[in-house]
């Protein structure tokens, strides 16, 4: 990379991506029946969307995401993976962790579980909450990162649980400052806009 990659830089341009994803239509299929949803980004998994995405930010500007990988396993913990790795392996230039906040189905319907992807303290959700634990213990070289993706809905806004996120997450690590960015226009009936949120881990002898 000729400048460093800055979070900020990197969230702006996630929204954007997500933007230039959905714009081509792609349709998300359910795991269980096979069955299409209707057309959009929204529908469609974290992995799936994180590897769209990044496919239009590198179309976009191949000398910022021109070296990444998807589902780098962690060096100190066993059968564990981080979503995103940016640079050249195994020096790193970011580690980030990427979750989405998705409170509405397809059909419109609240999906009550999603909270635990963002909150909850057990590690067997792989929650955001617990990827601060993870990423600070993992032996990744670099600057590490939290990426919540989130889509909003009149009755479903994600403050509330983007700070409830902070105040937990601030009893663990350190967090940098919030970077945001919203996205919207997208094609999905249901999960139309929202905005992306980013922290850094601020670690020792690494702050920011």
């Amino acid at each position: 990379m000729n400048h460093p990659l800055t979070l900020s830089q990197f969230v702006q341009e996630f929204a954007l991506g997500m933007e230039a994803a959905d714009a081509r239509g792609p349709r998300a299929a359910s795991s269980r029946s096979g069955t299409l949803y209707q057309p959009g980004l929204g529908p469609h998994t974290e992995a799936a969307t994180v590897h769209l995405v990044m496919g239009e930010m590198t179309a976009a500007h191949p000398d910022r995401y021109g070296q990444y990988d998807e589902s780098v396993p962690y060096p100190n913990i066993v059968r564990q993976r981080c979503d995103l790795c940016l640079g050249i392996a195994p020096a790193w230039d970011w580690t980030i962790e990427v979750k989405m906040l998705r409170m509405m189905g397809d059909n419109g319907r609240p999906n009550d579980n999603m909270i635990t992807h963002i909150l909850s303290p057990y590690p067997q959700h792989r929650s955001a909450l617990t990827d601060c634990q993870k990423l600070r213990a993992s032996g990744f070289s670099g600057r590490k990162a939290i990426v919540i993706y989130a889509y909003e809905y009149p009755d479903w806004a994600a403050g509330p649980a983007v700070e409830a996120f902070e105040a937990l997450a601030g009893r663990q690590v350190t967090l940098g400052m919030r970077e945001t960015a919203s996205f919207s226009g997208l094609v999905h009936p249901v999960h139309e806009a929202g905005a992306v949120f980013g922290w850094e881990l601020v670690t020792d002898g690494h702050d920011r």
